[in-house]
């Protein structure tokens, strides 16, 4: 299943869901990843101030990965319905 997201915050509920799924805390995830709590629970807020490099670090230890697409022509609207 491939999943869209194009705000910070829609990010930023992709991995809550996908540690959600696997069980972890965010405690856990910051052991995976050499982060804090606090880190990963900024990023999940989607905090726009959070470096690629972390975010790509995060991915990573959900076995996600970041894609560059052309862009939909969907609605913004239609795109927060799948969150």
């Amino acid at each position: 299943m491939t999943d869209l997201a194009r705000t910070p915050k829609q990010i930023g509920n992709l991995i809550r869901r996908t540690r959600k799924q696997r069980g972890w805390s965010q405690t856990h995830l910051g052991g995976e990843t050499g982060l804090r709590q606090e880190t990963i629970s900024l990023i999940e807020r989607g905090n726009p101030a959070t470096k690629l490099e972390t975010i790509l670090t995060v991915l990573a230890a959900l076995d996600l990965e970041f894609q560059i697409a052309p862009r939909s022509k969907g609605q913004p609207s239609d795109i927060e319905e799948l969150f």
